[in-house]
């Protein structure tokens, strides 16, 4: 039975303005946007700014070492487009590296067969080449109108001051205490004498910060000299050293080559709606075949149903399955945490974007490279470790990604939408979309509805607020197991979205997080 309050309520407000919102999994990258959108940034600024700002604030989530998608809307050309800026498996990586353990199944994200130490999973040996840098560099090409530099500069101040070790910082740093101590560097950035950072006392406030000095030091010369420093220049050569010196096989090669790319999503009619979801080695795919499935499936009442749950739940399920055997993505469902972020944005323009980004892990690999003071991902662990499957190791290959940055146009609304939280991205993504076409029900209504999640071969997992009769119908796909909403674990994903009706913009982020916020350029309402 679970400890938790049955009766305790939160909430978060969602407050409409004629300016623009952006909505992060922290309060203080979103405030980074929203300065950048009242200065007269384009959304796209916006999102160049939070992405490095949410680097600094939430390392353990994303940052420059990772990769990611975004979707974006440009209102005047009345246009969707995806940018993609996954990793990719070095060059130079030999898959006799990572001999498999027959019989044992890795203990993280994904279950593949375990590999020898986990190479795949922890230390240099898992990291793979990042594209984050690169995705925000073509985004600003194609579409910003602020200096490089000047959107860099926040993320800058923010890494010099070092971020709050409030009481979530250090519950995120002590779920990974174990694995952070076996790398000198991570230790010694995240740790105390090898030990998790005390929480403060049970009122007690604290003003404890992380040294990242180095990160800023990187971020700065990345603004001064540009995104292909990161790639080509001084920032590539003390990432590739230090990769190199952990074990890892990432190349200066690697990293000269690395492009991100711009392309068509994947654009379909939802009933009325119309939905882009990202292209490429996402979970686009999957969510056209789900909204398809639950079309044919149920017709809408006035609310969400036993019936529309039951139509959703089965629709991922064969969504779910199709992947399996088309992607190469095997096992049962994860229970580690997954390391990613989701950020949304709408100027005032009508210009708006999601952007997901991760480092895979939470801490990625856990190891930071100490000549940039920033942790590198694991996007090895991405592929499977055995060989002749769709997703299986290779030298060079693109990572298979479950992110789902999506658009929608939902009558005189459209909306930008994403997730973090591994497998349980798409059963978000797909059950707010549901909410706000199905049920015409606007963000904050959609956020605060009890969502489902069926992210694995067998059964559904949902929130134990949904009715019985829910329950019920959903027993006719196999176990059902209840879980309570709440701050960790998240067992139904973190969501962030905005949303535009006529000239008036809103935003939220999921519930439950403690740091996410919306927040308005202009300073009107909750958020500023």
């Amino acid at each position: 039975m679970s400890n938790f309050s049955k009766t305790q309520k939160i909430r978060k407000e969602v407050i409409w303005t004629e300016g623009g919102v952006v909505a992060s999994q922290h309060r203080k990258a979103a405030e980074v946007g929203a300065a950048v959108l009242a200065a007269g940034g384009d959304a796209i600024d916006a999102a160049v700014a939070t992405s490095f700002a949410v680097g600094v604030v939430e390392p353990w989530m994303s940052g420059p070492m990772g990769g990611g998608m975004m979707t974006l809307w440009r209102a005047d050309e009345q246009r969707a487009e995806t940018i993609e800026f996954g990793m990719r498996a070095p060059a130079g990586l030999k898959p006799e590296t990572y001999p498999l353990e027959p019989g044992h199944k890795a203990g993280d994200l994904f279950p593949w067969t375990r590999v020898k130490e986990d190479r795949n999973v922890y230390g240099a040996t898992a990291v793979a080449v990042p594209g984050t840098v690169a995705g925000m560099d073509l985004a600003h090409r194609r579409y910003g109108r602020v200096a490089w530099s000047e959107l860099l500069a926040p993320a800058v101040t923010l890494a010099e001051q070092g971020m709050l070790m409030d009481w979530y910082a250090s519950l995120m740093i002590a779920s990974a205490t174990r694995q952070l101590a076996q790398d000198p560097d991570a230790a010694a950035l995240f740790l105390v004498d090898g030990q998790w950072p005390n929480i403060a006392g049970w009122t007690a406030l604290s003003d404890a910060r992380l040294d990242q000095k180095t990160h800023a030091t990187t971020l700065q010369r990345l603004a001064e000299h540009g995104a292909r420093d990161f790639y080509e220049g001084e920032s590539a050569r003390k990432l590739v050293e230090d990769v190199q010196a952990k074990g890892g096989s990432l190349a200066l090669d690697d990293l000269a080559a690395y492009r991100a790319t711009a392309c068509a999503p994947r654009r379909i009619r939802y009933r009325d709606a119309v939905i882009h979801a990202p292209s490429g080695l996402s979970a686009g795919a999957d969510l056209v075949m789900a909204l398809k499935l639950m079309e044919e499936g149920f017709t809408p009442g006035a609310a969400p149903s036993p019936e529309s749950y039951a139509s959703m739940a089965a629709a991922l399920g064969s969504a779910y399955r199709h992947r399996l055997d088309h992607s190469g993505d095997t096992g049962e469902v994860a229970q580690a945490p997954a390391c990613t972020t989701t950020f949304s944005v709408v100027d005032r323009h009508g210009n708006m974007v999601n952007v997901t980004q991760t480092l895979l892990s939470m801490f990625g690999s856990h190891v930071v490279s100490p000549q940039t003071g920033m942790l590198l991902n694991n996007g090895i662990m991405w592929f499977d470790p055995e060989p002749g499957r769709p997703n299986s190791l290779a030298p060079g290959k693109r990572c298979l990604m479950n992110i789902c940055p999506t658009l929608g146009q939902s009558g005189d609304r459209m909306f930008a939408i994403g997730a973090s939280g591994g497998r349980k991205i798409l059963p978000a993504v797909t059950n707010l979309i549901s909410f706000l076409c199905d049920f015409g029900m606007d963000l904050e209504e959609a956020f605060h509805t009890p969502r489902l999640d069926a992210s694995g071969p067998s059964g559904v997992v949902v929130d134990e607020a949904l009715p019985k009769t829910v329950q019920a119908a959903l027993r006719a796909f196999g176990p059902v197991k209840t879980a309570k909403a709440t701050v960790h674990p998240y067992a139904f994903a973190v969501p962030a979205a905005v949303m535009r009706k006529g000239t008036r913009n809103c935003g939220v982020t999921e519930v439950m997080t403690p740091w996410g916020d919306a927040v308005h350029e202009d300073g009107d309402g909750v958020g500023v």
